[in-house]
């Protein structure tokens, strides 16, 4: 997949290109249905697959003290946006200055007139331009008058019944309360973050036998505080572990981590990348009396975790 950092970098239109435009935040099940059918008509008319999506994402820059914490940061957005097959992904800087642009201005000088736009996949409530000014029935206006198609994507609904769409909100709000189980239902997988290993406090392995990775992750989205079962990905093999987020509360040193005991595995892989995907919730941090029953719990986390996990094989 091609990535283009900026609209400058577009030396020529792309060919018939179908486009789709938003923030993708979690690349769900929902995103999965506009790329699906943004190929479809790509296909059909001999065109480019195209997503445009923000970096940052826009309320960060329009409403920095409120914005959401990300499902899947710029890295990860784009390799799973590559796996649906989409051909260019479009990552433009959002600004104040790109805010300011009118709807008209977007879809004629910048989509039509600089990426060759013929086709344009969205949802039933996208808006767009300065202060959302574009809607979907402006869209449709403006396709016959400029000669584009406007095909528009159903909202994806949760597989459990509900009537709640997929979306991102939902998503979030599922992995802070630590359901892994419907965060999965509307990612389409398991939630990930992705961090280095930081040099820990050392007391993992040399106090309680259970050595730890120490994870440093950015600004994504982190889940509810406890234990859980968890696979890890790294230098290419995935291994079974037990993830402990939050304050460690039997030491009471009031320090929050994350902090992951990967099964069977004894290398040092101190400042390398890691992957977490988190499987199941286990339990509460809970405050024990000693070190000792701390340690037996520990161990029985260890076995219910592999009995999770062996149950994914």
């Amino acid at each position: 997949m091609e990535i283009v950092s900026t609209f400058e970098a577009i030396e020529k239109p792309y060919k018939n290109a179908v486009i789709t435009i938003g923030n993708f935040d979690g690349v769900h099940i929902g995103h999965q249905a506009l790329f699906r059918t943004v190929i479809d008509k790509a296909e059909a008319i001999h065109g480019t697959a195209v997503a445009m999506t923000f970096d940052p994402h826009p309320l960060r820059v329009l409403s920095p003290n409120s914005h959401p914490p990300m499902i899947t940061m710029p890295e990860q957005k784009a390799e799973l946006i590559a796996k649906t097959g989409m051909e260019v992904l479009i990552r433009i800087p959002f600004t104040r200055e790109f805010a300011a642009i009118s709807a008209r201005d977007f879809v004629e000088r910048l989509l039509m007139e600089r990426i060759g736009m013929r086709a344009m996949v969205v949802g039933n409530d996208y808006a767009f331009g300065r202060n959302r000014e574009g809607n979907l029935a402006l869209l449709q206006q403006w396709s016959e008058e400029l000669g584009f198609d406007v095909l528009v994507v159903d909202w994806v609904h949760t597989a459990n019944g509900m009537k709640d769409r997929i979306s991102s909100t939902q998503i979030r709000e599922q992995v802070m309360a630590g359901d892994m189980t419907a965060a999965k239902r509307m990612l389409g997988r398991h939630y990930q973050i992705r961090g280095v290993v930081a040099t820990g406090r050392n007391r993992g392995g040399r106090l309680l036998g259970f050595p730890t990775a120490n994870i440093l992750i950015q600004d994504e989205l982190c889940p509810k505080e406890g234990i859980y079962a968890v696979t890890v990905e790294h230098d290419g093999q995935t291994f079974p572990g037990v993830a402990n987020i939050g304050y460690s509360p039997t030491f009471d040193d009031h320090l929050f981590t994350i902090e992951v005991h990967l099964l069977d595995f004894d290398r040092n892989i101190y400042n390398d990348p890691i992957r977490v995907n988190f499987i199941q919730r286990l339990r509460d941090e809970i405050k024990f009396d000693s070190l000792d029953e701390l340690t037996a719990r520990i161990r029985q986390d260890v076995v219910q975790a592999r009995q999770i996990l062996s149950g994914m094989q």
